[in-house]
């Protein structure tokens, strides 16, 4: 067997050291506080679930990003969660009764077999909110709006807003009529923006040639509020329900410019992450620094009707490990100072320190034999006896 250095981690797996601890855990804090101010409540789903459950609604990616392991108990085939949302739809569709818009958030680590290749790591902290119930583009505003505070609590600067629609390239392969192999071989020639190759497989369809031009024309429908009206005259032949979607598309945007006026918002209609799992409009956030979104999420219609109860839902999610590290520079470390105790058994001694640490101090007591002093261990205070009574005191007095 391979002999390795006992303290290398696997590709992909990082230990998070106590100043990033740290701010990882305050961002957790404040974010958490923003979803609560929002009316979202938290839940904590489960890191192992059955297979078939973590990949309810998921496509082919997800099924490999997916641990699996054999449960000893039932013999039944158990994942480790890649991606927590399915897990929530089954907390909203099966534990919480009642016809009410549910909201709900959630923060934990889910852990990826294989990493995206933009991606350092292959645990990423979820964290996220979803809403169900609600069918309307209202609630698709809450949560790109609602992702948008998440982003700005953790200082991300020139956030830029792609926004898309799965319905336009879903009702365009229907409309052309093609068959289940046709559909995937195009959304994968889309996805990989390779515009030679689609020229090339669309010519080989039986459907008439200006409906093999919407799909040549579709990667070109990008760009700013403009593009819009064009992805309309380009795309009317493709039926109402194409024209709804982008109609969608243009009333999130306009409710959008209202209170973010400075927000750049960009549309792609050939933006199809998530085809397999989406059912409406799809979002991301992007900023100048990372080349890849930062946060994304969309509808996801009906996804709980798996778990018995079918339900209109929307929302995103992130990483908060990225979030952490993009927001270091813009989010000062909360640091707080640590006093010292001298290693002495006097009971006055101990409940001075015992009322310190109730009231939130740091406290440091030495222990016998330690040869660290008092700035060693990086405390900036120290308690002294000042005749019968203990106190604190600068390091420097």
């Amino acid at each position: 067997m391979l002999q390795r250095n006992p303290w290398l981690l696997p590709d992909g797996f990082e230990e998070i050291l106590p100043v990033d601890a740290r701010r990882l855990e305050q961002l957790r804090a404040r974010l958490l506080k923003v979803f609560s101010c929002w009316g979202y409540e938290l839940v904590i789903p489960p890191m192992i679930d059955f297979l078939q459950t973590l990949l309810i609604g998921a496509g082919h990616d997800l099924d490999l990003q997916t641990f699996k392991l054999t449960d000893q108990v039932s013999g039944e085939l158990l994942g480790i969660r890649a991606d927590m949302t399915p897990q929530v739809a089954r907390i909203d569709a099966h534990h919480l009764s009642g016809d009410r818009p549910n909201r709900l958030s959630y923060v934990g680590t889910v852990l990826h077999s294989v990493g995206d290749p933009l991606e350092k790591t292959r645990s990423p902290m979820q964290i996220g909110a979803e809403l169900y119930g609600h069918q309307g583009i209202e609630s698709d505003i809450e949560i790109i709006q609602l992702m948008l505070e998440i982003l700005a609590v953790s200082g991300l600067q020139e956030v830029h807003l792609d926004l898309g629609h799965v319905s336009i390239y879903r009702e365009l392969a229907k409309f052309a009529e093609l068959s289940e192999r046709q559909e995937t071989q195009l959304f994968d020639v889309l996805q990989r923006k390779a515009r030679p190759e689609l020229a090339q497989i669309v010519t080989n369809y039986s459907c008439k040639q200006e409906v093999k031009e919407l799909f040549l024309k579709l990667p070109e429908l990008n760009g700013g509020i403009d593009i819009l009206s064009k992805a309309k005259d380009c795309l009317a032949i493709a039926g109402d329900k194409v024209q709804k979607s982008l109609f969608e598309l243009q009333q999130i945007a306009e409710k959008l410019v209202v209170n973010y006026p400075l927000l750049p918002i960009s549309f792609d209609m050939a933006e199809l992450r998530g085809y397999r799992y989406h059912t409406g409009v799809v979002f991301s956030a992007f900023v100048p620094t990372v080349g890849k979104e930062v946060a994304r999420g969309g509808r996801y219609d009906n996804i709980g009707s798996v778990f018995g109860r079918a339900r209109a839902a929307t929302g995103f999610s992130s990483d908060l490990k990225l979030l952490s590290s993009l927001s270091q520079n813009m989010c000062p470390d909360e640091q707080q100072e640590k006093i010292f105790a001298p290693a002495l058994d006097d009971p006055e001694l101990t409940e001075f320190i015992k009322e310190l640490r109730a009231e939130g101090n740091i406290v440091i007591q030495q222990l016998l034999g330690q040869t660290a002093d008092a700035k060693l261990m990086q405390c900036t205070k120290k308690i002294e006896k000042n005749g019968q009574f203990w106190q604190i005191a600068s390091l420097t007095e």
